[in-house]
């Protein structure tokens, strides 16, 4: 992880609806860190909200869907991905 990318991490439950981005840590336990490596969820993975409910949301990896509650999602750090913009002529 980079000092810029450390600079501009943050939770994923901070996340808005429809946002992309990537995971640049997972923290917590060797337990929480295993069970959402197993799921999917890793290091340098991008995931996409699609929905936040109360205290959990809903992120998507490809075309799996996963729901995490607000802890989980609290222990996940990412950085936006931000999208180069297309150049018409």
């Amino acid at each position: 992880m980079n000092s810029s990318s450390e600079a501009s991490a943050f939770p994923l439950a901070m996340a808005g609806e429809n946002a992309t981005v990537r995971v640049i840590a997972i923290l917590g336990g060797a337990g929480l860190a295993r069970r959402v490596t197993e799921m999917g969820l890793n290091v340098g993975c991008e995931l996409t909200v699609l929905q936040r409910q109360n205290a959990g949301l809903v992120v998507t990896r490809g075309e799996t869907r996963f729901a995490l509650g607000d802890g989980v999602a609290h222990k996940i750090m990412v950085c936006e991905i931000r999208s180069e913009p297309e150049i018409t002529t």
